[in-house]
């Protein structure tokens, strides 16, 4: 199982400021929020998602084993949110070879979240379509359906 990646110190905060902007209503680039209940305390943890969309379904691409990868595995939902809307929805994880067909499409569609998996060491340059297609098996990948299309967690 791939580790989570030393992640850079000024993320806490500039995720602080994004969750602060998008719960007034000020929603911007690709961002949403997804909250998740904690493994243990079970009270919702959120955390900047930039979902994407390929062939129809919606999917959050993810680097290593994250504290909020490792609430959604165990509780297969959360509440997506983008501004002051939101809803719940379930999420699955997409394994290789699947996955790598999907994440080939996310530097196409999310050109501004590229730097940041080639900063972590996850994709390498030119982080193009067949890097992010490589690097699938050291990334997470989660399809978001509709709550109602699956029980609750």
């Amino acid at each position: 199982m791939i580790e989570a990646p030393q992640l850079p110190g000024w993320l806490g905060p500039v995720n602080a400021v994004m969750k602060v902007l998008q719960r007034v209503g000020i929603a911007f680039f690709s961002f949403h929020l997804i909250s998740i209940p904690g493994r243990r305390s079970g009270q919702l943890r959120t955390t900047p998602v930039s979902p994407f969309t390929v062939d129809g379904h919606r999917y959050i691409l993810s680097f290593g084993q994250t504290e909020w990868v490792k609430n959604a595995r165990q509780a297969g939902w959360g509440i997506l949110s983008r501004g002051r809307r939101q809803a719940r929805v379930a999420l699955v994880e997409v394994g290789p070879p699947e996955s790598g067909r999907i994440a080939r499409e996310f530097p196409r569609l999310i050109p501004a979240g590229v730097q940041f998996f080639v900063m972590l060491g996850l994709v390498a340059p030119p982080a193009g379509p067949e890097q992010f297609e490589t690097a699938a098996e050291r990334l997470v990948l989660f399809r978001i359906e509709s709550a109602e299309a699956r029980p609750a967690g």
